[in-house]
């Protein structure tokens, strides 16, 4: 028997997150309907390309305030944690939609896991191009970076979405035998 979410869990990634699972419902109701003789996968791969390029203009947006002199510093300041919350929500709408295109009950506690990996892989993404700056490198570098890494965060959380409601293994591929 699957266990629902706690009430707690449920509330949290609301109120923290807004997290609407409604909007993930309609959202693959609606793309079912558009798309009908299309499989599970293929439909998660229209989100996922729609995804991919909204985390671009996210992650690149998360870093504009540097081109304002004076107030880049504060606006980032204010941005960084508001930017991060965006971009986290989106790749958690994007895991939850694959999973109920794949037939998976996304109130199930089994989606808890899933979640908090998805909150943590697009904290470490926002952070990473904030290390540039710390490490010394041009800090114009930053808005190209968290463009680049917030679209391929989402590519691999779609691809890791797929391989796990589909069923594929996530394991890594056995190595091809050599010839001799």
């Amino acid at each position: 028997m699957k266990e629902l979410q706690s009430q707690l869990t449920d509330d949290f990634f609301y109120f923290f997150l807004r997290l609407r699972k409604d909007r993930i419902r309609k959202v693959v109701g609606l793309l079912q309907e558009r798309c009908p003789g299309e499989t599970p996968e293929q439909l998660a791969r229209r989100l996922i390309a729609s995804q991919r390029q909204l985390s671009f203009l996210g992650g690149a947006l998360l870093h504009l305030p540097m081109f304002f002199p004076g107030l880049g510093a504060t606006l980032q300041g204010l941005g960084a944690a508001g930017g991060a919350a965006v971009l986290t929500r989106m790749h958690l709408y994007l895991i939850l939609e694959i999973a109920l295109l794949y037939g998976q009950d996304i109130d199930d506690q089994e989606r808890v896991p899933e979640m908090v990996q998805v909150v943590l892989a697009t904290g470490a993404a926002v952070g990473a191009p904030f290390l540039l700056e710390y490490f010394g490198w041009n800090p114009l570098l930053a808005l190209p970076t968290a463009a680049v890494t917030a679209a391929g965060l989402a590519q691999l959380i779609g691809e890791y979405a797929i391989r796990l409601y589909g069923g594929a293994s996530l394991a890594a591929p056995a190595p091809a035998p050599v010839a001799s």
